[in-house]
């Protein structure tokens, strides 16, 4: 099978709230819980790069994982992003994941590109936890590019179950790795869920992803799941200005957490410095794409359905 069985589906990356002086905002947390499983996803993922972790503290590190392990009680897997400057703090972190009680980690390459030191730093990583582990493929964004031989090899071996996979263009790689992988490896989409529709086709597991519309992509995955590949398509083309234009680069935090604050999720919407200001205009053209598409900011569910009747339940997408 083209995915491992036991994660799948939709996974948010969500981002870290923060009450007006900054400091974390732990019931905006707990509410953000509540409404990932409202939005019938199979996951959350706390502490990625778009959860502010690399702006956090350890302890409020430890804050956020406990309360949203806490919350979920069951009802969502929990992933936690995992970054260090080297694989020293990389162990401490997965760690403490399994400490507290997640139930998978997504950990980023460290310098230097070198497909031996990586291959060390991940076997390292990966012995020093019972959780299983996502490599995450970000070259944008930590400047290292997981090779696909690398990245298969890890998953024969069952180092690396999983791959957070964001590398452009996404779709051949994809491909090349569930090749190299021997199809003993589940990839989780990103990007913004730009290309979740082709990466089902391909064989994703599902998708690990910002979008603040989490009920969008959970439409996508389970009418693919169920056989419904034209509804899905439609949901998704339908979605893809609002992804274009949350996933901007510099502002996407910022754009997420407008988002949950019109929801009633989060109380703020502060973002830790330094982050880019979002003029008035710009919130005002992200609500006019969100309207053009059919949805709404301040409640899930559409205003005009792309596809009529309900949606199927969740299952494991098989490409």
């Amino acid at each position: 099978m083209p995915f491992h069985d036991a994660f799948w589906g939709v996974h948010p990356i969500v981002p870290t709230p923060f009450l007006d002086d900054g400091s974390l905002d732990l019931d905006s947390v707990r509410r953000l819980v509540d409404a990932t499983v409202a939005a019938k996803a199979q996951g959350i993922a706390v502490l990625g790069f778009m959860g502010e972790a690399h702006k956090l503290t350890g302890a409020e590190r430890r804050a956020v994982l406990a309360t949203a392990v806490e919350q979920s009680a069951g009802r969502l897997a929990v992933w936690v992003g995992v970054r260090g400057l080297g694989t020293a703090a990389c162990v401490e972190q997965v760690q403490e994941a399994e400490e507290l009680g997640a139930d998978a980690v997504f950990v980023a390459p460290i310098a230097p590109q070198s497909d031996a030191a990586l291959e060390h730093h991940y076997r390292t990583v990966a012995a020093a936890t019972s959780l299983p582990m996502a490599l995450h493929d970000y070259p944008s964004s930590f400047g290292i590019t997981l090779s696909v031989d690398l990245i298969g090899r890890l998953a024969r071996d069952g180092v690396a179950p999983y791959i957070k996979a964001e590398d452009p263009p996404v779709i051949g790689k994809q491909r090349a790795v569930l090749a190299a992988a021997e199809q003993r490896i589940g990839v989780f989409g990103g990007l913004g869920g730009a290309w979740v529709y082709e990466e089902l086709e391909v064989g994703a597991a599902g998708v690990m992803t910002g979008l603040a519309f989490p009920e969008v992509l959970v439409e996508i995955v389970a009418r693919f799941a169920a056989g419904d590949r034209d509804g899905a398509a439609k949901v998704f083309d339908r979605a893809l200005p609002l992804i274009r234009y949350e996933f901007q680069p510099g502002i996407g935090v910022a754009l997420r957490k407008h988002v949950f604050r019109r929801r009633g999720v989060f109380a703020t919407e502060f973002v830790r410095r330094p982050a880019s200001p979002v003029d008035a205009a710009t919130l005002a053209g992200f609500e006019a794409v969100v309207e053009r598409c059919g949805l709404r900011i301040d409640t899930p569910g559409w205003v005009d359905p792309p596809v009529a009747g309900p949606v199927p339940e969740s299952q494991p997408p098989r490409g």
